[in-house]
C-alpha cells in the first residue's frame, strides 16, 4: 500500500527527513511515533504529494507520489493536525463542498455522503454550523471528510490532540472501524493512544526512522526475572547466570528478607528462560519464580530517545 524509500527533506540548512524508508502492507493500523519535530508532519506532508521531497520516492499504491500525484492522492485520505475546518457552513455545507472537492461523482455523493455521516456519528448534528461544534465533533467532521471518497489509506495526524478521555475514546473506536476497509497511518506522541490502536510502530526522531516493528516485538525485553527463596548464595548463583550463552548482564537484588531475585538481560533479546530453568534444575535452585520481562512502548521511545540524544559538550 505505502512504499517510502530513502526520502529526505531540507528547511534550509535544517534537516527535516534523513534517508528516510519503511512500507506498510494493506488491512493494517501503523503508528508513527516521534516527539515535536521529528519530522512526523513533514513525512505525511510528502505521503500525500503537499510537499516534494529533496530525495527519494513515495509509492501509493503503486503509484509515484511524484510522477503521478492525483492517481496517488485519489487513493488517500488525509486528516492534518489543524483540520481545514470552515466554520460558518453547517456539516452538511461543508462536505457537501469536499464531495466536490474530491471529485466524487454527482451520482455517488447522497450514498458516500451517508456512508461518511454514519461512520462518524454526525447525523444529529448535520444543520449545525460547525463552529458551534465541541472539539471532538469537529475532528469527527474532519475524518468525515477524509473518507468521503472512500480511500484506501487514511492518514490521521495527531486526531486526539485536545479531547477529553470520553471524546478520546470515541475517536479511538472510529478509527478501528475505519480501519477494517482501510489501511491505517496513525500520527501520535501520545504512546498509550498507539498501544492501544496500532499493529505496528515507526519510531522517528530528529528526522531518521529509530524503530519499525510489530508491538509485540517492540515489547520484547530479551530480560529474564529470576525468583529463588533466600537460601542461596547471590554471588554464585550471578556468577552461574553470566556463564549461559547469550547472558549481557545479570542484576541481583533482595526484593524481601526471604527472596533472592536476578534479572539477566540477553544479548539481541534472545529468550534466556529455557536456559535458566535448566540451569537451575540441574543445580536445585530453591525456584519460585522465572519469567521473561516485557517492556512498554513508553520505555521502548525512552530508550531509543536517550540513545539519539547529543552527547553534552565539554565545558
Amino acid at each position: 500500500m505505502v512504499d517510502v524509500q530513502n526520502v529526505t527533506k531540507s528547511y534550509g540548512a535544517v534537516r527535516a527527513l534523513s534517508d528516510v524508508s519503511f512500507s506498510i502492507e494493506a488491512g493494517t493500523i501503523v503508528g508513527l511515533l516521534g516527539p515535536n519535530g521529528a519530522g512526523k508532519s513533514t513525512l505525511m506532508k510528502i505521503l500525500t504529494g503537499y510537499l516534494q521531497p529533496d530525495g527519494g520516492s513515495v509509492g501509493i499504491e503503486g503509484f509515484d507520489v511524484l510522477t503521478h500525484r492525483q492517481q496517488a492522492q485519489e487513493r488517500i485520505g488525509y486528516l492534518p493536525e489543524n483540520a481545514p475546518l470552515y466554520p460558518e457552513l453547517t456539516v452538511q455545507e461543508y462536505l457537501m463542498m469536499m464531495a466536490d472537492v474530491r471529485r466524487v461523482p454527482r451520482d455517488r455523493q447522497a450514498s458516500a455522503l451517508t456512508d461518511a455521516v454514519r461512520a462518524t456519528g454526525l447525523g444529529p448534528m448535520l444543520t449545525r454550523p460547525i463552529g458551534q461544534l465541541s472539539k471532538g465533533y469537529r475532528q469527527r467532521v474532519g475524518i468525515a471528510q477524509a473518507i468521503l471518497h472512500r480511500p484506501k489509506l487514511l492518514i490521521l495526524d495527531e486526531p486526539t490532540v485536545g479531547l477529553d478521555p470520553t471524546q478520546l475514546l470515541e475517536i479511538r473506536q472510529l478509527v478501528r472501524d475505519l480501519a477494517k476497509t482501510s489501511t491505517v497511518l496513525f500520527s501520535s506522541h501520545i504512546l498509550p493512544e498507539v498501544e492501544a490502536l496500532c499493529d505496528r510502530a515507526v519510531m522517528i526522531m530528529g528526522g531518521v526512522i529509530r524503530a519499525d516493528a510489530q508491538l509485540s516485538e517492540l515489547a520484547k525485553s530479551g530480560s529474564a526475572r529470576l525468583v529463588l527463596d533466600a537460601a542461596v548464595d547471590d554471588a554464585s548463583v550471578a556468577d552461574a547466570l553470566r556463564a549461559l550463552p547469550g547472558a549481557r548482564e545479570v542484576v541481583s537484588e533482595r526484593p524481601r528478607p526471604d527472596r533472592a531475585a536476578f534479572v539477566v538481560r540477553s544479548d539481541d533479546d534472545v529468550d534466556l528462560c529455557p536456559a535458566i530453568f535448566d540451569l537451575a534444575k540441574r543445580s536445585d535452585w530453591p525456584l519460585r519464580e522465572l519469567r521473561s520481562e516485557t517492556r512498554t512502548l513508553e520505555s521502548v521511545f525512552n530508550d531509543l530517545a536517550r540513545d539519539a540524544a547529543p552527547a553534552p559538550s565539554a565545558a
